[in-house]
């Protein structure tokens, strides 16, 4: 349970990349039908709270308590029963898991039907120095092609793909995390090639995907 996300939780809370977008909306359109549904590694709780108000019970998790979940606990070993949720999602937070693949297999293990997630989609190699600079945190984005073995190899079929926008406020994304000084300057410099403006351009990649039949 790192320090580092205990000091975060009002931050993402209040972060506008986090709190709306695109992205988000289609997790509510693609659960909608669900009873009960997990949210992993759940943030600044968006997810939960899109999904509370579609109807849908909600279970929060995530390993800061800081980000008050329901329950405290890693991506990697989900302390809930096989197949006990109609829809797990999992929003923005899979570039920090240390163990990419235990994770996906957790996800897939306690749907009983839908896994949906987002995240940023990989970008190239000196936009993931630019993203461990700015946040040590960050494991890996992954491409489609990484995604899709990912969510095949722990049994689930993918249903749907999409990219949505994933730009970001430049100056906030930096604050987020801290990152200043030489620091902040040398992520400008290697992102230089996706400035606009004041804004980084990043996309969002977002899959359906359903538990094959056992």
């Amino acid at each position: 349970m790192s320090s580092v996300w205990d000091e975060r939780g009002e931050i993402y809370r209040q972060s506008e990349a986090h709190r709306e977008g695109a992205d988000l909306d289609l997790v509510v359109e693609w659960s909608r039908g669900a009873g009960k549904a997990l949210d992993v590694a759940t943030g600044g709780g968006h997810v939960a709270r899109r999904l509370r108000e579609e109807g849908i019970a909600v279970t929060s998790c995530d390993p800061s308590p800081a980000m008050r979940p329901d329950v405290v606990c890693r991506a990697e070993r989900l302390p809930f029963s096989d197949r006990c949720f109609d829809v797990v999602a999992c929003r923005l937070a899979a570039h920090h898991f240390e163990d990419i693949a235990a994770a996906v297999r957790e996800l897939a293990r306690v749907s009983d039907d839908r896994v949906l997630v987002v995240d940023t989609l990989y970008a190239g190699e000196a936009e993931e120095e630019a993203e461990r600079l700015r946040d040590p945190s960050h494991v890996r984005d992954y491409s489609e092609s990484e995604w899709r073995g990912l969510l095949e190899g722990a049994g689930l079929r993918v249903e749907e793909v999409r990219v949505t926008d994933g730009s970001l406020d430049f100056g906030a994304w930096l604050e987020r995390s801290g990152c200043v000084g030489e620091a902040a300057a040398r992520v400008r410099e290697l992102l230089a090639g996706r400035m606009e403006g004041d804004r980084v351009r990043f996309e969002r990649i977002c899959f359906r995907a359903r538990r094959e039949p056992a």
